[in-house]
C-alpha cells in the first residue's frame, strides 16, 4: 500500500504535459498552392500547439528550444501535413510530396499575406536560437513540393487538416498558371474540393449540397409538411409544389447576384419571416383550408421568403463553382426539388396511413398543424428576439443599400405581374367553362384573405 502512494506521488510530481496534448479550440490553417512547369508547391502555415504527441524541445518555463527544434518541426509537418493532404491530378493522387523547408514562426509574422513573401520567408533565414517565445505561441511553416504531369492538369484537394483543432479554418489560396488567384475559406473537412471545377463536377457537388441542405432544414420540411398535408392528391399537390419552387427559385438566383439586401439586419429579418410563414399554414389548416387555387398564391409569396433562406445557406458554398456560377444554382435548386419529392414520397403515404387507421382527417390535421403550430410560435418569438437586435434607421443606410432594394423591388413588381397573369389565365378559363356565381366569388375572397 505504501509503495503504490508513494508510486502515486512521484508521478503527481512529475512535470505536467498534458497541456502540450490538449486539443486546441480554435486553429487556422493557411495553404498556398500553385502549380508551375512539372511541380506543385504546397505552402502550409499551421499553430504548433494543434500538432499533438510531438514533444518540441523546450527551455526554461516553456520557450521552444530552437537550437534542437528542426528535427521536431519536420517530424510534426511529416505527421500532420505530408502523410494527411491529398491532392488530385485529375482522377490521380499525387504520390508523397517532398519536405523541401520547414520554419518557425512569430504568430506577428505577417510572411503569409502573399505566395511571394511567404516563399522568400520559408526559403530565408531562421529565426536566432537565442529568441525566447512560448512554444504555443509558435507557426509552423512548411514547403511541400508535388511531381506533376502538366501545369495545365485540374487538380482537387483534400486538406485533412480538421482533427488539428476542435474548430478548425482553412483558408486556400490556389494560383493557377496565368489566371486569378482563388480564394476558399471553409470550416472543419469539407472533402475533395475542386480547385478548377469542371461545369459537371461543380453540378454534382451543389446537387448534393441542395439535397443534403432540404432534408437538414427542419423549418422548410415542416413548411412543406403544412403545405401537403391537406392535399394529397398529385394533381393538387402539382400547383402548390411547382409555385414555391419557382418562387424560391427567383430570390434565390436573385440573391447570388447581389440582388437582395446585404444588411446585417436581413437574414434575421428572413428567418423570422420563415417561422411566420410556417405558423400561418398551420393556423391555417386548423381553421379550414383554403382551396387549390387560393393556397397556391399563399405559396407562391412564402416561397420568395423561403429562397431568401436557401441563398444564406449557400454563400459559403458558393466559392467552390468556380467559373460556373448559374450552373451551380441551377443544380443547388434541383437536389432541393430532390429533396422534397423525396420527402413527399415518405409523408403523403404516412398521412394517408395515419388518416385511414388511427384518426380522422379532420381531428389529424388539426393536431399536426398545432404541433407545428408550437413549434413555429417559439422560433418566431426567438428569432424576433435576435433581430431586434438589428437597429434599422432609415436615414442611415448608405447610397447601395438604396440601391440594392430597389433592385429587389424591381424583381419583385415583376414576379408580382407574373402571379398576376397566371392567375387572370386561370380566371378566364374559369369562366369559359361555366357560369361564375358573384356571391360563390366574394365567399371565396374572404376564405383567401
Amino acid at each position: 500500500m505504501r509503495v503504490g502512494i508513494a508510486i502515486l506521488s512521484c508521478l503527481a510530481a512529475l512535470p505536467q504535459g498534458a497541456a502540450a496534448h490538449d486539443i486546441p479550440s480554435d486553429v487556422t490553417v493557411q495553404m498556398f498552392l500553385r502549380p508551375s512547369g512539372n511541380t506543385l508547391d504546397l505552402l502550409v502555415r499551421v499553430p504548433l500547439k494543434s500538432m499533438r504527441d510531438i514533444d518540441f524541445p523546450k527551455l526554461g518555463p516553456g520557450y521552444l528550444d530552437l537550437s534542437r527544434a528542426d528535427q521536431f518541426l519536420q517530424d510534426g509537418a511529416t505527421v500532420w501535413l505530408v502523410r494527411p493532404i491529398e491532392i488530385y491530378e485529375g482522377d490521380t493522387r499525387l504520390p508523397a510530396p517532398r519536405l523541401l523547408a520547414v520554419r518557425p514562426s512569430l504568430e506577428s509574422d505577417k510572411s503569409f499575406a502573399s505566395y511571394v513573401t511567404a516563399t522568400a520567408h520559408i526559403t530565408g533565414p531562421k529565426l536566432p536560437d537565442s529568441t525566447q517565445v512560448p512554444w504555443d505561441q509558435v507557426m509552423l511553416d512548411a514547403w511541400l513540393q508535388y511531381p506533376i504531369n502538366s501545369e495545365r492538369s485540374r487538380f482537387s484537394i483534400r486538406p485533412n487538416v480538421d482533427t488539428l483543432g476542435v474548430r478548425v479554418i482553412t483558408v486556400l489560396r490556389f494560383m493557377p498558371p496565368g489566371g486569378t488567384l482563388r480564394a476558399f475559406e471553409f470550416e472543419g473537412d469539407e472533402g475533395l474540393i475542386q480547385l478548377d471545377p469542371s461545369w459537371y463536377q461543380a453540378s454534382l457537388r451543389f446537387v448534393r449540397a441542395g439535397f443534403l441542405h432540404i432534408l437538414d432544414g427542419t423549418d422548410h420540411l415542416l413548411f412543406l409538411l403544412c403545405l401537403v398535408m391537406p392535399f394529397r392528391q398529385f394533381r393538387q399537390l402539382l400547383m402548390i409544389v411547382t409555385s414555391f419552387t419557382v418562387a424560391h427559385s427567383f430570390t434565390l438566383i436573385a440573391s447570388a447576384y447581389g440582388l437582395g439586401p446585404d444588411a446585417l439586419w436581413f437574414p434575421p429579418l428572413i428567418e423570422t419571416l420563415i417561422a411566420m410563414s410556417i405558423l400561418y399554414m398551420a393556423l391555417k389548416n386548423i381553421i379550414g383550408a383554403s382551396s387549390v387555387g387560393r393556397r397556391w398564391m399563399v405559396t407562391f409569396a412564402f416561397g420568395l421568403v423561403h429562397g431568401f433562406g436557401f441563398s444564406f445557406a449557400l454563400r459559403q458554398t458558393l466559392q467552390f463553382a468556380g467559373s460556373h456560377l448559374l450552373t451551380s444554382l441551377v443544380s443547388f435548386n434541383l437536389g432541393v426539388e430532390l429533396g422534397q419529392l423525396l420527402v413527399l414520397a415518405v409523408c403523403i403515404p404516412l398521412l394517408n396511413l395515419l388518416f385511414r387507421k388511427v384518426v380522422a382527417e379532420r381531428m389529424g390535421t388539426i393536431i399536426l398543424s398545432a404541433l407545428v403550430a408550437h413549434t413555429a410560435w417559439h422560433w418566431m418569438i426567438e428569432r424576433w428576439t435576435v433581430l431586434r437586435e438589428f437597429p434599422f434607421s432609415l436615414f442611415t443606410q448608405n447610397l447601395a443599400f438604396w440601391a440594392s432594394a430597389l433592385r429587389t423591388a424591381m424583381v419583385l413588381v415583376a414576379l408580382v405581374g407574373l402571379v398576376w397573369l397566371v392567375s387572370l389565365l386561370r380566371k378566364k378559363r374559369s369562366n369559359k367553362s361555366g357560369p361564375t356565381d358573384v356571391g360563390a366569388n366574394i365567399g371565396n375572397l374572404r376564405e383567401g384573405l
